[in-house]
């Protein structure tokens, strides 16, 4: 008998409940089908690949296992969970994967009762766990739990805060690490090297022996442990590490074996106390390219599934990415104090290049943003020039450590923020939405946002040459298409500049929103201003302006709580100038996921938004017979 559908036993499972009436002979054919569902999918959407190809056979042996959704499965970083997306009722879903209206591209509550905790950032898997498994000794309930940590989670020290508590809080929990030797970046640090070196030649295949003759077999499971244990920990370095915490150790074990996994966790999910297991996958696995390329699939626009990605297709125009990571490495060229710092983000923040050139001068910190900040607080201590790129998402996760340890010192530290505003598919959790508000209450700290790749380098050269705190803050992809040159020129610092003199309505722009207020101005015959700097404002520039407009206008991709509005709000009245003010921003909540162009459109702040919105306002003046 022959059939047209390529995904007969996937076609079947419409939840974990038809899964498990499946047998276990049948689970690596499904495997397969997963897989090549999943390379086809995301060739046609885009999204996060390499990740969720290794996780395949884990998530299936997942939910083969434990009782979900009752039993609550956390996985951390998102990136591994299309395969768990795609078991859990979501496969036709996929189809609008990361789309306006569609999936989102990390577990979300409010999405599936199968996602027990919404993630986007890493290493958060182990605490929400425990807070999980000890909710249910609390209620007395006899559900499971199991964080699924990876792709280089476990450097962050959440991960170990969280280990340290639930080695001693006496909670029925599993723990597993999903060690694919990769985080986005090439992973780094002493746990992966010692991971690494432990992963190497015979003391693996020894280990994996031995974690199956431990697991495999009840009831002379715990005996054959007890036998066991010496001579299994003198092998596993890793192993005396996580026990010292207060964690069973297990494996490691084949992560794409099912005769390795699914005895394993059957055995696991009924032992009582904090477990650990420790499984080997493979990035990519099943898919060549991206086995070969796991940094290149990791996160991925729409591609050929046959073909690959093509690496030599006409150049797109430059990123603002692009524009940092060539001014560091001019940068670097002309000062020797410049030391370049990400948590983690190479690639994703422009830092190939400088890695590669000045290797002696580039820290890759791992997924460690406060350790990230800290560290450059010390290095600036000494006299050197720190330049810490972030998103602006993961700053948050700095933001103590930004207050205390750079800002109150007042110590010379740069922040090259990318992804500031909306970035698009990777929606509430990735986008930039709140950096503004949260970098301007800040003392010391001199911030700005470029209207485009030119500004942007002058302003990274600017924020060099402060002796303060000082953070550029720029969107993801490229801007308006304006070449950066080459040269380091500096700008006055705190001074906007007029684009266009207008009559009645002054535009005063942030950043990305100059380019959509340039063109609204042309259309309302408004004066349009760059402010480029948040802080400190151009207050001089905006009381002139107020006292020869009707309205001033301004435009920022942050929220308007606490945004650059707002502090101009709080000029004027301080001041005492009445001039009316038109704040457009953010809105007060997490916006969802779906291309840029169209969530700013939505959200009015395209130039028709902003056209409409200055007509509407002005409008209202009209009507209530103010001047």
């Amino acid at each position: 008998m022959t059939t047209d559908n390529p995904y007969p036993l996937l076609a079947a499972i419409h939840s974990p409940a038809d899964l498990r009436q499946l047998e276990r002979g049948q689970l690596p054919q499904l495997a397969a089908e997963v897989r090549a569902f999943l390379i086809a999918s995301v060739a046609r959407t885009g999204g996060h690949l390499s990740s969720s190809l290794g996780t395949v056979e884990l998530a299936i042996a997942l939910h083969y296992v434990f009782n979900t959704p009752d039993d609550r499965l956390i996985w951390d970083v998102g990136h591994q969970g299309y395969a768990h997306k795609i078991l859990t009722g979501r496969r036709e879903g996929m189809a609008r994967l990361r789309m306006k209206d569609g999936l989102s591209g990390f577990p979300r509550r409010d999405e599936s009762p199968y996602d027990a905790f919404g993630v986007g950032h890493s290493s958060t898997s182990i605490s929400a766990a425990l807070g999980m498994a000890l909710a249910a000794k609390e209620k007395g309930e006899a559900r499971k739990t199991a964080a699924i940590i990876g792709d280089g989670a476990m450097s962050a020290g959440m991960a170990f805060e969280a280990l340290n508590n639930a080695g001693v809080a006496d909670a029925d929990m599993l723990v597993i690490l999903n060690d694919n030797e990769m985080s986005i970046s090439p992973p780094v640090g002493a746990l992966n090297t010692m991971l690494t070196r432990m992963m190497s030649g015979r003391t693996v295949n020894a280990a994996r022996k031995v974690g199956r003759h431990m697991l495999g077999v009840v009831p002379p499971l715990l005996e054959l442990a007890r036998r066991a244990e010496e001579h299994v920990k003198g092998m596993i370095a890793p192993g005396a590490l996580f026990e010292e915490f207060g964690f069973h150790y297990y494996g490691p074990i084949d992560g794409h074996d099912f005769n390795a996994l699914l005895p394993t966790l059957a055995n696991l999910r009924n032992l009582k106390g904090p477990q650990f297991l420790h499984i080997l996958t493979r990035k990519g696995k099943g898919y060549a390219q991206a086995e070969a390329d796991p940094v290149l699939y990791h996160g991925v626009g729409k591609f050929d599934a046959d073909a690959g990605i093509d690496t030599d297709a006409a150049p797109k125009k430059i990123t603002y990415a692009q524009v940092f990571g060539d001014w560091l490495c001019d940068m670097a060229a002309a000062d020797a104090r410049l030391i370049g710092i990400t948590p983690a983000m190479r690639e994703g923040s422009g830092l190939t290049r400088f890695a590669e050139q000045f290797p002696e001068r580039y820290y890759d910190v791992g997924i460690a943003e406060q350790h990230a900040v800290t560290f450059a607080a010390g290095l600036a201590c000494e006299g050197l020039k720190p330049v810490v790129a972030i998103y602006s998402t993961f700053l948050q996760r700095a933001y103590d450590q930004l207050i205390h340890d750079v800002a109150l010192q007042n110590l010379p530290v740069v922040f090259a923020i990318d992804r500031g505003g909306l970035v698009g598919a990777d929606g509430a959790t990735h986008h930039g939405s709140l950096d503004l508000s949260f970098l301007n209450c800040v003392p010391n700290l001199t911030l700005m946002a470029p209207a485009d790749e030119a500004e942007c380098r002058q302003m990274l050269s600017t924020a060099f040459a402060l002796d303060t705190p000082a953070a550029v803050r720029y969107p993801r992809g490229s801007g308006a298409g304006v070449a950066p040159g080459d040269d380091l020129r500096t700008l006055p610092v705190g001074k906007g500049v007029v684009l266009r003199e207008g009559r009645e309505v002054a535009l005063l722009a942030f950043g990305s929103m100059v380019k959509p207020a340039r063109t609204a101005g042309e259309r309302l015959n408004a004066s349009v201003v760059n402010m480029r700097f948040i802080k400190p404002l151009d207050v001089e520039l905006i009381e002139r302006l107020a006292s020869s407009h009707r309205l001033l206008a301004s435009i920022e991709e942050n929220a308007l709580i606490g945004g650059a509005g707002a502090e101009i709000a709080r000029f004027l009245s301080s001041r005492g100038i009445n001039t009316p003010l038109l704040a457009l921003g953010l809105p007060d909540r997490f916006i969802d996921h779906g291309e840029q162009d169209e969530l700013l459109a939505e959200l009015g702040l395209d130039a028709e938004g902003i056209i409409r919105s200055v007509q509407q306002r002005l409008s209202l003046l009209q009507n209530t017979g103010q001047p």
